[in-house]
C-alpha cells in the first residue's frame, strides 16, 4: 500500500497537468450536459382528471396526461417543439389496420389535459428537493398559458383541458399500456 503511494507522488508533472484537465474536461461536459429545456412528460391515458380542493376542474376521456415543467430559460420555440411532439406522437394503435403505434391523438379525436408541474425540474441537494431552475410563477402562469392556448389553437379548443396553474390539486388517470414518454425541447437543437 505504501508503495503505491509513493508510486502515484513520483508522477511526471505532465502526466498531473493531463489529469487535471481531464477532470476540467469531465466537469465542463457536465454542465453542457444540463436540461435546459421545457419539459414534458406524456401519459396515454383512458381517463384522466384534476381537483382542486375537492372540486372537479378537467377530466378527460381517452387521450394524453401531459404534465408539463418550464425551465427558467424557456422560449416560445421550446413551446412550439413541445405542442407540435406531443400533439404528433403516435402512441395509439390504428383500429382500422391493427398496427400499434400508428396514430396520434388528433387522428383518434381524443383529448388532452395538460397539467403544469414545476417539480419535474426538481433536484435533491441532500434529501431536500431544490427548484431553482423552474421558471419562477410570476413568468411562468402566463407563459403556461399560451402554451395552452398553442394547444387549443393546434389541436380543437374543446379537446384541451388543463388544471389549475399553481393550486394544489389532485390528478387522478388510468394509464392506458401503461405508456409514458418524457420529451425535452432540447431535442428540438438535434
Amino acid at each position: 500500500m505504501h508503495g503505491l503511494h509513493h508510486s502515484l507522488s513520483t508522477l511526471p508533472s505532465f502526466a498531473k497537468s493531463a489529469d487535471k484537465t481531464a477532470k476540467k474536461s469531465t466537469v465542463a461536459s457536465c454542465k453542457t450536459l444540463q436540461i435546459r429545456a421545457m419539459r414534458a412528460v406524456v401519459q396515454r391515458v383512458t381517463s384522466a382528471s384534476v381537483e382542486v380542493d375537492g372540486h372537479m376542474v378537467s377530466e378527460i376521456g381517452p387521450g394524453l396526461l401531459v404534465l408539463v415543467g418550464l425551465h427558467e430559460s424557456d422560449t416560445d420555440s421550446n413551446s412550439d417543439y413541445i405542442c407540435r411532439k406531443v400533439l404528433n406522437m403516435r402512441l395509439f394503435t390504428n383500429e382500422c389496420t391493427g398496427r400499434g403505434w400508428d396514430q396520434n391523438v388528433m387522428q383518434r379525436n381524443y383529448e388532452v389535459l395538460l397539467v403544469s408541474q414545476f417539480t419535474l425540474y426538481g433536484v435533491l441537494k441532500g434529501n431536500k428537493p431544490d427548484f431553482h431552475v423552474a421558471m419562477p410563477p410570476q413568468k411562468a402562469k402566463p407563459f403556461y398559458e399560451s402554451l395552452v392556448d398553442k394547444f387549443r389553437k393546434a389541436y380543437r379548443p374543446d379537446a384541451v383541458k388543463d388544471g389549475v396553474f399553481g393550486a394544489m390539486m389532485k390528478v387522478n388517470l388510468v394509464n392506458d399500456g401503461p405508456v409514458t414518454m418524457q420529451l425535452d425541447s432540447s431535442q428540438s437543437s438535434k
